[in-house]
């Protein structure tokens, strides 16, 4: 089914990008906290001081000057992700693995070396990847994804995105990087957003924002996921409660990453989570909240 006959199907459910900014974000989100989903130096420290499983910050560069000595901590790191502090949509993050010569490679292949590193923060820090005047680089742990995921499709780093009205789940789905994506979990790229049964944690069916089209199967790979039960769905779905309860914006999407070693980790908020969980889910966020309603 084409995504405007499936627009025309749930007008009377779904949420659009107006209502979501009126009637959710402006209405459930303070702006003195907004801070707090668009900084994620501001996000982590939150996290961390709750006790909720984030990836380990190595260092965070904050202007030209101390880049050089900040930069030592990764001479005894061998993989590494680097992001902007204020960045959005994925943009400006960098996932780094060290070569037997000193360079790094990403996923993709491509190379850097230690200068081109520096040149990247250096965009970071003048705001190239946020569209601010200043920002800060983050660098951290690289999440390896849990067996699982990686069994689906081998590159890349998927990720979960919960989100929350009222510290209450209302809608889930798993964004699966593809070969279009380039190994990106960014549905705007050609990676796949799978739906997630909130109560089960049984994968559902897949939507390709790119090609429009409705999968059950990767498209690379060719796994067939819909139904797959996802390993230890109730502590992911326990630490995205006990993150929406420990920040004071009350709608939010919290994008959580199954780690191999360390199990789910919160990787960032969104104060404005898209609309596009609609399409993947089949599933209207305001029949959801109007279903809620009515049951309470």
């Amino acid at each position: 089914m084409k995504l405007l006959d499936r627009i025309i199907e749930l007008q009377s459910r779904v949420v659009g990008m107006n209502e979501r900014n009126y009637s959710l974000v402006m209405r459930h989100n303070p702006k003195k906290n907004f801070y707090l989903a668009n900084d994620k130096t501001a996000c982590k420290a939150i996290l961390e001081t709750k006790g909720i499983p984030t990836p380990k910050t190595y260092c965070v560069v904050e202007h030209m000057g101390e880049m050089i000595e900040k930069l030592k901590v990764i001479n005894d790191l061998n993989e590494i992700v680097i992001k902007p502090a204020m960045g959005h949509g994925g943009a400006g993050i960098l996932l780094l693995k060290r070569l037997e010569n000193n360079e790094w490679h990403t996923p993709s292949g491509t190379l850097y070396t230690n200068e081109q590193i520096k040149l990247h923060i250096a965009n970071i820090l003048f705001g190239r990847f946020s569209r601010k005047l200043n920002d800060k680089a983050i660098i951290e742990y690289l999440l390896k994804p849990h067996s699982f995921f990686s069994n689906i499709y081998h590159r890349g780093v998927p990720d979960f995105r919960i989100i929350l009205l009222n510290k209450q789940p209302v809608l889930a789905m798993l964004r699966m990087p593809t070969e279009l994506s380039d190994g990106k979990a960014n549905l705007h790229a050609g990676a796949i957003g799978l739906g997630v049964d909130l109560k089960t944690g049984l994968l559902q069916a897949g939507y390709c924002q790119v090609t429009d089209r409705m999968v059950s199967k990767h498209p690379d790979s060719m796994v067939h996921f819909e139904g797959m039960k996802i390993p230890d769905w109730e502590k992911t779905y326990q630490i995205a409660l006990d993150t929406a309860n420990s920040f004071p914006l009350n709608y939010l999407g919290i994008d959580i990453v199954f780690d191999e070693k360390f199990g789910p980790m919160v990787i960032e908020i969104n104060g404005r989570p898209g609309m596009q969980i609609q399409n993947v889910t089949a599933t209207g966020i305001k029949e959801v909240i109007n279903n809620r309603i009515i049951n309470n």
